[in-house]
């Protein structure tokens, strides 16, 4: 299953403006496994992400937990609680690591967006934003293998880009983790980290740090710098 990574960016301070005193909007700390809200709460509010990483999960009738979604900050959370038709979460938001984040009720949520333009823009490119990753998404989970779906997770966990030319450190994840994210095993994912890192694409010693070259690799499709045989792993 593929995941999607919303990031955003943010046109304008929009925590100083999430922040200003106003009923109905209150910051909030995590720390790390603690739960915004779970799959089955009344939607009584939407929470933006100002500091730390997040998850999304959900969980079948069956019992198997999938990861829906990685967050980072500015991101929202439980944005479908402004709808009508919305009753209940659909998923359950978990801290990765120490966040800070607004938590803003249901009914202002819904006020800011009416009275708040600049507010309105962000959030709808928020929205948009989003709508294409996870298209983006689903074309790399049904077209790409599953080697170069793990280097896309990597680049989008670091944002390898907007941090200039030094390989960037990204939360600590387990490779089970990146396995049911890109939908293979553990011993494949744990066969192309060490093959990016033979490479020189990460380096990877509990903690990974990803290169610039590794989003050359992937962006211009550059096999013979990603494997010794010339083709992607399944």
């Amino acid at each position: 299953m593929a995941v999607t990574f919303l990031v955003t960016k943010k046109a304008f301070e929009v925590e100083t403006l999430l922040k200003a005193p106003c009923r109905g909007r209150v910051l909030i700390e995590l720390k790390p496994t603690e739960v915004f809200f779970t799959q089955g709460d009344p939607t009584k509010s939407v929470f933006y992400l100002a500091t730390g990483r997040a998850k999304l999960t959900v969980v079948s009738d069956r019992g198997k937990e999938m990861i829906l979604a990685l967050l980072s900050p500015g991101d929202f959370m439980g944005e479908a609680s402004i709808l009508h038709t919305e009753n209940a979460h659909r998923a359950t938001a978990i801290a990765v690591t120490h966040c800070t984040a607004i938590r803003i009720d249901k009914k202002e949520m819904i006020s800011a967006l009416e009275h708040e333009n600049a507010f309105s823009k962000v959030f709808l490119t928020y929205i948009l934003s989003r709508s294409l990753r996870v298209q983006a998404d689903l074309v790399d989970h049904l077209f790409n293998s599953s080697e170069r779906r793990l280097a896309r997770t990597l680049l989008l966990m670091a944002e390898v880009g907007d941090h200039g030319p030094q390989p960037t450190l990204i939360p600590y994840i387990t490779q089970e983790t990146l396995a049911e994210m890109i939908g293979t095993t553990r011993s494949r994912v744990s066969f192309f980290m060490n093959r990016f890192r033979e490479r020189g694409l990460i380096e990877y010693n509990g903690r990974i740090r990803v290169h610039n070259k590794l989003l050359k690799a992937v962006l211009e499709g550059s096999d013979s710098q990603m494997t010794v045989s010339g083709s992607w792993g399944r």
